[in-house]
Parts: C-alpha cells; structure tokens; sequence
C-alpha cells in the first residue's frame, strides 16, 4: 500500500514517526504551515519558520524515504493578530520555492473581517502564481464557514477544481462536493473523523476528489492514520485499486496542480552512528 498523506505536520513529531510512517506505506507528504501552539510576536518567526519547512524538514523526511512537500500561508487562527499580518506582503517570494506546492492553511477560524481579508487575499495569490489553495474549514459553526468559504472562492480568481476544502465531515461533505472542490477529511483518534466514518463517508459518495489525512500536529494524533484508513477500506470491501485512488493517486493529482511534486526520493539507507546532523548535532 502506497501512501502520500496530504496534511500533516512533521515539524512536531519525532524522527521515529518518520520510520513509522515509512513502514506503515507512507512515500510523500506535504506540511502545511500552521500556528506553532502559542502567539508569534512578530513575521520574522513565520520567515524562519517558512524557510524550515523548505529546508530542513525536506532533508530530514529524505533520510526516511519520504518526498516532503509544504503549503505556505499565513494560517486563519494568526491572520487576527495585527503583528503577524505583514506575512502577507512577503509570502509571494516563498510561493516562488521549488518545494511549495500550494498556499496554505487558510479559510476561517473565528469567521471574523481580518479572516475574510486575508482568505481573500491569499486565493488571489494562488491565482496569480498558478498554484492550487489548501482551505483550513472552521472546527465552529462548520456548515456555516464552508458556506462563507465557498462564497468567497466563487469570488476569487481561482477555479475551485484548484481549492481543496479540509477537516469535512458528514455534514459539510455534500455541499462542499457540490461546489467543485477537493474534499479532505482529516482522521483523528478522538475528534474530527475516525475510520469507520471516513469508510461511510466513502460508501456514500464515492472516492473521486477525496483526500484522506491524519493532520497530526501537537495534540493527541497519530501519524499512522492513513494507513489505518487504508485497511478499513480493504476490510470493508473496498479494492485495492480503490485504496491506491484516495491514498496516492487523488493527493497526487491534486498537488501535481502545481506542477511541482518530487516524487523520487530513494529507499532510506541505514544511519550511521555517527552523524552528527541526523542526532540533532549532539
């Protein structure tokens, strides 16, 4: 089974989930930047942050056999705070970079004006440097914010079969199907979709355009998760043609809209004892 997880965060997890990962099936991934679990007090964090997640996390998913990828944005929960929205004017010399494959996290968090501007100006940036959007959907008032979110694509410059809408459920799947967007699903041990669901999700409408992820971040989350969702599906019935399509070739796809997706990383070879990068330098 081969895996390409579309929304992780590997920034906070540990060398040893990258060896899981690798066992478990996982080939590729893309992190897409997000807050960092307390307030940036100013953009230079986002830039150093930025050029990580080009840089050294590339470097570090490649001594494990994994192609890393990353969307970059000034996320919807930091577009609030007035010291961190001058991002907006440098993102576009990031969305230049090789390794970005689209811009994001963005969307609504607390549906507020300063979300709305900078939802709107972020799908204008998309536009402008040919690159699909990754769209965070709001964990309140969901259906609500979906709704917001669509309306403000349908308003933008970029096609929504560029726009994949995140964290859906049961009741935000069909509308946002219906708009002509991707659809993400994000698996969580205790919050958001498990397994089971995400198989009755499947059943009922299909697996065109489905992205399946594990999202993990800093909270209780398991970066196995796609691969658990790959065995629901086999044991379910589901073929494994039909498990390659939502694990592999959908996120593919939808990031190859960018022309930009490195696929080739070799097998990982065995570490030597003595490098002193991949021991964090000790």
């Amino acid at each position: 089974m081969r895996i390409f997880d579309p929304h992780i965060h590997m920034t906070s997890r540990t060398t040893d989930d990258y060896q899981a990962m690798y066992a478990s099936g996982v080939r590729a991934l893309v992190e897409p930047s997000f807050w960092l679990g307390q307030p940036r007090t100013s953009p230079a964090s986002f830039f150093d942050y930025f050029d990580a997640l080009l840089g050294w996390e590339p470097f570090r998913a490649a001594q494990y056999g994994i192609a890393h990828h990353c969307t970059l944005a000034l996320n919807p929960k930091e577009a609030n705070d007035p010291r961190c929205t001058p991002v907006l004017e440098e993102l576009p010399r990031y969305l230049v970079k090789d390794g970005v494959v689209a811009v994001g996290e963005i969307g609504y968090d607390s549906m507020t004006p300063a979300e709305d501007v900078a939802l709107a100006t972020q799908l204008q940036l998309a536009a402008e440097y040919a690159l699909p959007a990754m769209v965070h959907t709001p964990h309140r008032d969901k259906l609500a914010g979906l709704r917001r979110t669509i309306d403000v694509v349908a308003e933008s410059n970029l096609d929504p079969e560029h726009v994949l809408l995140d964290h859906l459920n049961e009741t935000t799947v069909k509308v946002a199907a219906d708009s002509g967007s991707w659809l993400g699903f994000s698996i969580y041990p205790d919050t958001k979709m498990d397994e089971d669901r995400m198989v009755s999700v499947l059943r009922s409408h299909g697996t065109d355009r489905v992205l399946v992820n594990s999202a993990a971040d800093w909270g209780k989350s398991d970066p196995l998760k796609t691969r658990k969702v790959g065995d629901a599906m086999l044991a379910a019935g589901f073929s494994e043609d039909d498990v390659d399509k939502v694990l592999w070739r959908n996120p593919v796809a939808f990031y190859g809209l960018s022309g930009r997706l490195q696929l080739d990383v070799p097998a990982p070879e065995a570490l030597h004892e003595g490098n002193s990068i991949l021991r964090g330098g000790e």
